[in-house]
């Protein structure tokens, strides 16, 4: 890293990617409570700071992972928030990339769709993570305090990755929403935006040798004037 603030988060936003395979070894409790604190300075609408995270230590994750894992088999999926109505145009494109570059890594067929979808499943033991924050938003304040929670999700991945933790977050846990609120006891006016798993990276998994893509500017920015 250098002292230069601009080269420091651009170096962090590089070597940041979602991790899908982790070693067991648990954090220490101030290491978690360093990661949240960076990430809670995340600006919010009049500083609301809707957001709260749940975070599971072991024993309790190995408990959880496996019920998860259960419910998700055999439960259709029923989110708080609306999932997308549909990919189309660059947005399926990118999906679409994101998840052949996984599949290629792990020397899946695109045609072996029992394969896929056990490496889908995989969010659902949370890719071996020792740790996983479930993450709410007050109902109340709708799509604006899920978007000020999403700016505290993407501060949190950068905040562990500046400590040397790894992370990914994951909607498609968010998608078991009724069993999350029952097995954490999580009220109704909190809705449930998505998880977090995070812990030290299995760098030697070949699910953590691929990078995705970015757009270009060009895709991105629009100057007037």
């Amino acid at each position: 890293m250098t002292q230069d603030p601009a080269a420091t988060l651009d170096a962090l936003l590089v070597a940041r990617h979602s991790c899908r395979a982790f070693r067991p070894d648990p954090l220490p409790d101030d290491l978690i409570g360093a990661i949240v604190t960076t990430a809670a300075r995340v600006p919010s609408w009049c500083n609301a700071q809707p957001w709260h995270v749940i975070v599971t230590r072991a024993p309790e994750t190995d408990r959880f992972r496996d019920a998860l894992h259960a419910a998700a088999t055999n439960t259709p999926p029923k989110p708080d928030l609306e999932w997308p109505r549909q990919y189309t145009g660059l947005y399926r494109d990118r999906r679409r990339t994101c998840g052949f570059q996984l599949y290629d890594s792990l020397g899946i067929p695109k045609e072996d769709r029992a394969a896929t979808q056990a490496q889908m499943m995989e969010n659902y033991r949370l890719f071996g993570a020792p740790h996983v924050a479930i993450v709410t938003t007050e109902a109340d304040l709708g799509p604006y305090g899920a978007m000020d929670t999403g700016g505290f999700v993407a501060l949190f991945t950068l905040a562990a990755q500046a400590r040397g933790v790894a992370s990914i977050p994951q909607a498609a846990v968010a998608a078991q929403a009724p069993f999350l609120r029952d097995w954490f006891g999580i009220p109704a006016h909190r809705h449930i935006l998505c998880a977090i798993s995070f812990g030290l990276e299995d760098t030697d998994h070949p699910a953590n040798a691929f990078r995705t893509e970015r757009a270009p500017l060009s895709e991105v920015l629009d100057l007037r004037g």
